[in-house]
């Protein structure tokens, strides 16, 4: 907990820089030029408004991958590599879904923390869908990255578990085998909230861990999910009419950051 503390502060609000999608990607449009400048607005917005740290994700890289091309990691550094001198808070990576290419990534442009499913089973989306815990650590040894904070997500978007234990029993599991740093609790897809009593739950069972809402985090809910978790990974309520592939609206994180100062303070 102390070096979650060190790194994000109390009740960390972690806000998304979702990046349009990516060259070699369904919806691509062609510019590279147009996706940076779309990050360093949603950066700029994000930063006065006072959030915690930032998170740079290829959510629109529809539909996703469990092993990433490697176009899409190149895209990923040169954007974050643009804007790394604008960049005053501490940030993070998630490369969809591939936790390989999210360390590579991390280790390239000095992220300070990385969100993925590392652990589990999940029938998905994209097929059959393995943690790979084991390979990702030893990888992070190998780029010289033992720094790295590690986000685990145990309840995957988009996939159910093919696992017969609860919640709460893979959230210690993937603590005490897997080595978690912190543990998100999500809902079933991006934008969509995870339950407070599998938040509460988790919690409980996990108290000298941090526990974060990894979805789906709204104006409405922010103040109660902050009683029970840790902190919020929040993308979709920071953007325009609410909706997850729109640009980030200024009023809506100012809104949303005055609900958090707020609660933080009660």
């Amino acid at each position: 907990m102390h070096k979650f503390k060190e790194l994000f502060g109390h009740k960390p609000i972690i806000a998304m820089v979702h990046l349009e999608a990516l060259p070699g990607t369904p919806l691509y449009q062609g510019s590279m030029e147009a996706i940076v400048e779309r990050a360093r607005r949603d950066l700029q917005i994000l930063q006065e408004a006072g959030v915690s740290a930032v998170m740079f994700g290829n959510e629109n890289d529809r539909p996703y991958e469990l092993s990433v091309n490697p176009a899409s990691v190149a895209a990923m550094a040169y954007v974050v590599g643009r804007l790394r001198e604008e960049i005053r808070v501490p940030f993070g990576v998630n490369v969809l879904w591939d936790p390989m290419a999210s360390m590579a990534l991390a280790a390239a442009t000095g992220a300070g923390f990385v969100r993925e499913v590392f652990t589990g089973l999940y029938g998905s989306d994209m097929g059959l869908w393995a943690g790979r815990a084991a390979e990702a650590l030893r990888y992070r040894r190998l780029l010289g990255r033992d720094d790295l904070f590690l986000l685990y997500n145990v309840s995957a978007e988009f996939a159910s578990p093919l696992d017969s234990r609860s919640l709460v029993e893979r959230a210690r599991s993937a603590v005490f085998s897997s080595l978690a740093d912190a543990v998100l609790v999500s809902g079933p897809m991006t934008g969509e909230g995870a339950r407070l009593e599998h938040l509460r739950e988790v919690k409980a069972a996990l108290p000298t861990i941090p526990v974060l809402a990894n979805t789906g985090v709204r104006h409405e809910t922010v103040a109660d999910v902050l009683e029970v978790a840790d902190g919020a990974i929040v993308g979709t309520a920071l953007k325009r009419e609410g909706h997850t592939w729109n640009e980030v609206d200024p009023e809506r994180v100012q809104q949303f950051m005055a609900i958090v100062r707020r609660a933080r303070g009660s």
